[in-house]
């Protein structure tokens, strides 16, 4: 039987020290105590309204007597994912949403990416003020961004259609030719500079090395830019780009101040002005069903954003 001598413990110190330092039951608990809090509320908040919304989108609500009747409520499996799908204004709604992102996001996120490169030249002068500035659409709450754009947008009192008059054009930006195009413009205005500070901060992450040696190299302003910092923040542009999917997909506060000065906009303008139609008129199965269709095309196109980018190696 081998016993062991106190000279045991100070010939494998670096063994004795690492079973000292092996977490226990004690310190699981206190990992458990700790990530408790937010467990319950990711379930309450998330995780239980998702389920719910799935339960839900898988019942229908009917009414006897011309609806003055009792309702019941019956399993119907996938009906109501194939009414959907088979809903022209609801699946337009969806092809809208998608025109408007294709231009309307690489826009938006061009322009972020030209104002952080300008605000991080060395030549930039007055950067915390001209910082502020960008940032202020942002900090604007987005219902009075969007009541203060129809205002600038109803022909009667726009500055930009009188100006345009005066040069002999006819424009009304809320016709149905420009409207999409009208609330791409407020979108654009507002989260320009939102996504302008996410590329801002990480041009302030790269190492001055970098730029230093390309300085060396003989590189020009805009040579540094685009071979040494746009390559160095393509992570946050991919971080920027998946907020912007997300953001254009759940598009609510824009085309529901405008449906009030705009007659071209209806109440199923977006996916989630459906949705709210359908829940409006108490057919929340439904409108669980549009919500769920909407969740789901979201997380692929964002999630599919991701793989394209990791399989190209576009932006990783």
């Amino acid at each position: 039987m081998a016993t062991r001598t106190p000279g045991d413990a100070l010939a494998h110190p670096i063994a004795g020290s690492a079973a000292k330092r092996i977490p226990g039951r004690g310190h699981t608990r206190s990992a458990v105590l700790f990530l408790a809090p937010f467990g319950l509320l990711f379930t309450a908040m998330l995780l239980a309204p998702i389920g719910y919304a799935v339960y839900q989108s898988f019942f229908r609500t009917h009414r006897s007597g011309l609806g003055l009747g009792p309702s019941t409520t019956v399993f119907t499996g996938f009906d109501n994912y194939v009414t959907a799908l088979h809903d022209s204004r609801f699946m337009s709604s969806f092809l809208r949403v998608f025109t408007l992102g294709i231009v309307q996001v690489p826009v938006m996120l061009g322009l972020a990416l030209l104002l952080a490169l300008l605000l991080d030249s060395r030549g930039a002068v007055f950067k915390k003020v001209f910082r502020q500035i960008y940032f202020l659409p942002y900090a604007l709450p987005g219902v009075i961004a969007a009541i203060m754009w129809s205002f600038l947008y109803a022909p009667s009192v726009s500055p930009f259609t009188a100006a345009l008059r005066h040069v002999g054009l006819e424009v009304n930006f809320l016709s149905d030719d420009l409207v999409l195009a009208s609330i791409g413009n407020m979108m654009t205005w507002a989260w320009t500079g939102f996504n302008m500070l996410i590329i801002y901060s990480a041009l302030q992450a790269i190492p001055g090395e970098l730029t230093e040696a390309a300085v060396m190299d003989g590189c020009s302003g805009w040579r540094v830019a685009w071979h040494v910092k746009i390559p160095a923040v393509r992570p946050a542009l991919i971080l920027t780009t998946v907020f912007s999917i997300i953001g254009t997909a759940q598009l609510f506060n824009e085309p529901a101040v405008l449906s009030q000065v705009a007659p071209t906009v209806s109440p199923t303008y977006t996916p989630i002005l459906a949705t709210q139609q359908s829940a409006d008129i108490n057919n929340y199965n439904y409108a669980a069903t549009q919500s769920v269709i909407l969740a789901l095309l979201t997380f692929v196109l964002s999630f599919g954003f991701l793989k394209f980018t990791q399989r190209k190696g576009t932006f990783a």
